[in-house]
């Protein structure tokens, strides 16, 4: 028999539960790097400038990677709603989106070890690019932990039990703040190791979060029965092939949107430190709002992922409008905040009376008025995404972020804002309308899913549970 559709409103709250510990996860994970910029800062400009650096490059390999990890995700997911030998369906995605994870780091080091070159290339001073390089030499040994640390997460967000991530991703930030304490400034009575120390910190609070959640995994009796690390080294080929296809698309989506807002920064940059400053609040305060829908995406993933196990057509599209609903509803509360509230935003970045930082101010709040529009269509854009995900469908939603984020929007802002003569607003409106495009198209192609094939437009139709 097949099982009855979620009730909106059932829904709503399996997606709530699901999300607001991966949204928690999220800024914790950011809170990581804000504890690293506060440690390096008390050094000086110069070591936090090479931290800076650093860490950009290295946040690029970790966009790269994470696109890779996601594709288990909607794998999981979706032999967790089949049930048909979901235990070993599940454990050799792990383990085969483990060894992808391998395949991707391993490259991924050889850069980082060249970092002072990398940095040299990219125009930067040869004593900021040697400082950033000794910085990525301690530093990089951390991507693999956190990218194993990663799929394991994603494993428990399949299995519905987000908040053991959040556990351990709380305990990251705690790890992380008093390891760097010591290792950054000689606190603790530890050698002060400077950029070299914050690097090592990072390393080893990685290391740790993979170690406690997967001693979770282990041990948990919700978790332990798929036996995740029994015959790691068993190859099973065609499961690798599959993590690849369908990972690097989400993970060259990933790098486009990332390296479209880090073009913008550097066209504000040509702009003036007045318009550089303005855009840095704005973004900033877009880039938390944003660890909402984020979540809603993730949640998004599995939601429909489970549908698609149990061929359950109703249930699909009752996941991914809950979810979208949820994440357009919640960024249109942020756009009103935006708009009625500017200065009171902008004032926890610097102090909004003081005179030497009008121009500052009015810049940001003309930018924060645009935001709000840029807000509904990139939570649009967002989930859309997540729930595309959860049809195993990426290779088109790239397609769609490369013709919007860069093709159209930072194309036309550039185009604004130095031959129109819009300035900083021309960036903003370019990077506001190819948000909404990829939202467009992303909301279309959901909604047309059963007719271009992406779901079984037949009956839906049970599966037996089977064993191992």
């Amino acid at each position: 028999m097949n099982r009855s559709p979620t009730p909106w409103r059932d829904e709503m709250r399996a997606t709530l539960a699901l999300a607001w510990p991966l949204v928690l996860t999220n800024l914790a994970q950011a809170a990581i790097h804000a504890t690293d910029v506060i440690l390096l800062g008390r050094l000086g400009a110069r070591q936090l400038a090479a931290g800076a650096l650093g860490t950009n490059l290295m946040m690029a390999c970790v966009v790269i990677g994470s696109g890779l990890v996601m594709a288990a995700s909607p794998m999981i997911a979706k032999a967790v709603g089949a049930r048909f030998n979901a235990v070993r369906d599940v454990r050799r995605t792990v383990r085969q989106t483990m060894w992808a994870a391998v395949a991707v780091v391993v490259p991924l080091w050889l850069l980082l070890w060249q970092g002072e070159r990398v940095l040299l290339l990219l125009g930067q001073e040869p004593a900021l690019a040697a400082d950033g390089g000794h910085f990525l030499r301690a530093m990089m040994w951390g991507l693999l932990p956190y990218m194993f640390y990663l799929v394991l997460r994603v494993f428990v967000a399949a299995l519905e039990r987000p908040a053991w991530s959040l556990v351990i991703a709380v305990g990251g930030v705690i790890a992380n703040a008093v390891i760097n304490y010591g290792l950054v400034l000689g606190g603790f009575g530890m050698p002060q190791l400077g950029l070299v120390g914050a690097g090592l910190g990072s390393t080893i609070a990685n290391s740790l979060m993979f170690v406690g959640l997967a001693t979770v995994v282990s041990v948990h009796p919700r978790f332990r029965r798929f036996h995740l690390f029994g015959h790691f080294w068993r190859a099973d080929w065609p499961r690798f092939r599959a993590v690849w296809r369908l990972g690097l698309p989400i993970a060259i989506t990933l790098g486009l949107e990332v390296t479209v807002f880090n073009a913008a920064m550097f066209l504000m940059g040509l702009l003036g430190q007045d318009p550089l400053a303005a855009h840095a609040i704005a973004i900033q305060i877009a880039s938390v709002t944003f660890m909402v829908p984020l979540g809603l995406a993730q949640a998004a993933t599995v939601r429909v992922g489970l549908a698609v196990g149990r061929r359950d057509r109703i249930a699909i599209g009752r996941a991914g409008w809950t979810a979208w609903a949820m994440g357009v509803g919640f960024m249109g509360l942020t756009a009103i905040l935006m708009i009625t509230a500017p200065r009171l935003l902008i004032g926890i970045f610097l102090d909004a009376h003081n005179p030497a930082n009008a121009e500052v101010v009015r810049l940001a709040i003309s930018y924060l008025a645009l935001a709000a529009l840029f807000q509904i269509v990139d939570g649009a854009q967002a989930v859309g995404a997540g729930m595309l995900r959860g049809l195993h469908d990426t290779t088109v939603p790239m397609l769609f972020a490369l013709v919007g984020y860069w093709l159209i929007g930072l194309a036309f802002g550039a185009w604004l804002a130095f031959h129109a003569g819009w300035a900083g607003v021309g960036i903003w409106t370019g990077l506001a309308l190819g948000l909404a495009i990829v939202a467009v198209l992303m909301t279309a192609r959901w909604a047309l899913r059963e007719r271009i094939g992406l779901v079984d437009a037949g009956p839906a139709v049970s599966r037996s549970t089977g064993g191992r």
